[in-house]
């Protein structure tokens, strides 16, 4: 049966137990009495799939591309090529003997999941069903931990598609602010039928990210707090135990690195769950999620008890899927788990399920109708492909929407005669715009994140401090060294939507220094900046709030700050120029260095 929000959060922290197992499959009494008879009927085997970081992706479709979804390892992505591959692992090991469980980061990512936060809204009157909910309802999954992202449109967002979907969303960590309970399901319990001896009880911690109250502080504050993951499995995870729990699960929106991209901002790590699995005794496996990587199996040694605790994320999207597979053994009464193995399976094996792409169709052609709506044109065509090495037009143009905004935002204040610059990544290396008609999924593609636009009151000395600290992301390589541009980014695992190029200033970047030592000649109007003047920054709210953990602009006086996401500000701005000329905007400010000499 569906699991009961309403009455979970009518409840204390106390009756949580009773609300775990509202969504547990139910067993006769006479079932669970059973004894073990023989040596032979002694072990009992099961799995648990995973996925996580769908990010809104149901097709194996690129909204941004409109066209089917690939890369350069061919991978394809979407639940409903989850679904083929659910579908043939219950029919291998047995509806009964599997579980599906996801780590978070749903319903944000695609226009899909945005046209249904934002353009026709679950939360409005008689208003739809989230696609999501649609999809992960019909493939049956059993539970999933919340994401980050599951914060970015707003609280009533989350609650709605709480509301739709027919399992528990789990945040042990997700505290009402003011009560400090458990603001949703902190866990839920699931009963696995044997054919000998009582079911197997199989807990599901949940537990998300930290980094919520810095990344989406304008919906969570003073509403919700979110403490540390080994905090809350410490706590929660003997309970589970003491209820009888046989096996415990924890589905983790938080990478295995130990690291945070927020600094001490937050006295809890991001990406913990490899910690979680060396604190705290008694979890059998871990579904790590919120790091995109692809990691089938990693064994981490819990401290206490020197068990191995089985770690696996599954790549992002829907492009994997994770398989713990349990075996258990009857002694003394009890089921003990002997063995846990996890590996991952590729959805590009695979054709979708014709079950979720048919029940689907008619949004997704809503979706592909709402992103290919011409906004404008543009005089040429501009590619972010060689964004990370180089200063191109598309980012200079997301860079020009911005301070043109903020400019027009002050305008008439105390700080409206400052000079306004701006900050843009490339966040994905295949936004393009063409020549002539100009899409909305064009311009939606230059900018994949909710992000909403800020302006900060900084001074020249921090702007170099930030500058010095973006450029950590290229490569330290000597003068005559062989460049590849394939290999001169991403030093420190730094992503690419963590390199900032600044518009407004000029700079070069001397790849050949070590980090902190990069950054020359750094000019306003074709003066050296005194570090003294003051600038007005136009930054997203990730990076405002800590995102990155970039020097100075957390702390830096707030100007302005606007609800609106970037992405939309700048189909607005496309819409009311009619045409991108890049003639009007776009210049080579910074470039990469050796010793003086430009390296492109």
């Amino acid at each position: 049966m569906a699991f009961d929000r309403r009455t979970f959060l009518g409840t204390t922290a106390a009756t949580g137990a009773a609300v775990a197992l509202a969504g547990a499959t139910s067993t006769p009494a006479a079932a669970q009495q059973q004894d073990v008879r023989g040596p032979a009927s002694r072990t009992y085997a099961f799995t648990v799939m995973g996925t996580t970081d769908l990010h809104g992706n149901v097709f194996n479709w690129d909204y941004f591309t409109d066209k089917e979804f690939d890369d350069k390892a061919h991978n394809d992505v979407g639940l409903a090529k989850i679904s083929t591959l659910v579908n043939q692992v219950r029919a291998e090991k047995g509806r009964r003997n599997t579980l599906l469980i996801d780590a978070g980061d749903t319903i944000q990512g695609t226009q899909l999941s945005y046209y249904y936060a934002k353009v026709d809204p679950i939360t409005a009157r008689r208003g739809p069903v989230h696609p999501m909910a649609q999809a992960m309802n019909a493939i049956g999954y059993d539970a999933a931990a919340l994401g980050n992202h599951e914060f970015n449109y707003g609280i009533p967002v989350l609650r709605k598609f709480e509301e739709q979907c027919d399992f528990p969303l789990l945040g042990a960590n997700a505290l009402d602010a003011k009560t400090l309970r458990p603001a949703f399901p902190p866990y839920s319990v699931h009963r696995l039928r044997t054919p000998c001896g009582r079911d197997v009880k199989v807990a599901v911690l949940g537990l998300t990210n930290p980094g919520i109250a810095i990344w989406d502080k304008a919906n969570v504050q003073g509403r919700m707090t979110f403490p540390g993951l080994e905090e809350q499995a410490a706590k929660y995870v003997p309970k589970l135990r003491s209820m009888g729990a046989d096996v415990v699960i924890v589905s983790a929106h938080s990478g295995s690195s130990g690291t945070s991209s927020y600094g001490d901002q937050l006295p809890h790590i991001e990406n913990a769950a490899g910690l979680v699995a060396e604190q705290v005794p008694g979890i059998d496996a871990i579904l790590v999620g919120h790091a995109h990587t692809e990691i089938p199996e990693y064994r981490v040694k819990n401290k206490a008890t020197g068990k191995d605790v089985v770690l696996s994320e599954p790549l992002k999207w829907g492009q994997r899927l994770t398989l713990f597979d349990f075996e258990l053994v009857w002694e003394k009464g009890r089921w003990s788990v002997a063995k846990v193995a996890a590996k991952v399976l590729n959805s590009n094996v695979v054709a979708e399920d014709p079950k979720i792409t048919g029940l689907l169709s008619d949004e997704h052609r809503k979706v592909v109708a709402y992103v290919n709506q011409v906004i404008g044109t543009s005089t040429q065509a501009m590619s972010s492909a060689e964004g990370p090495v180089k200063d191109v037009a598309i980012i200079d143009l997301i860079n020009h929407v911005q301070a043109e905004t903020v400019k027009a935002a002050l305008a008439g204040t105390e700080w409206a005669a400052l000079p306004v610059l701006s900050q843009a990544s490339c966040f994905s290396r295949t936004a393009a715009i063409p020549a002539g008609q100009v899409t909305i999924r064009d311009a939606a593609g230059l900018y994949p994140f909710e992000n909403t636009m800020e302006a900060r009151l900084l001074t020249g000395a921090q702007l170099k401090d930030y500058l010095e600290y973006s450029a950590r992301y290229f490569v330290r390589t000597a003068p005559g060294d062989a460049v590849d541009p394939a290999k001169l980014t991403n030093a420190e695992s730094i992503p690419d939507y963590n390199y900032d190029a600044v518009y407004g200033l000029a700079y070069d970047i001397d790849i050949a220094q070590p980090a902190g030592s990069r950054i020359t000649g750094l000019a306003f109007q074709g003066k050296a900046v005194d570090p003294a003047a003051q600038f007005v920054f136009a930054v997203n709210n990730y990076r405002a709030s800590g995102g990155g953990n970039f020097p100075h602009v957390p702390q830096a006086k707030q100007l302005w700050s606007n609800s609106d996401e970037i992405r939309n500000t700048i189909i607005q701005w496309v819409k009311a120029k009619g045409t991108i000329d890049p003639a009007q905007f776009a210049s080579v400010d910074w470039r990469l260095t050796r010793a003086g000499v430009p390296v492109f």
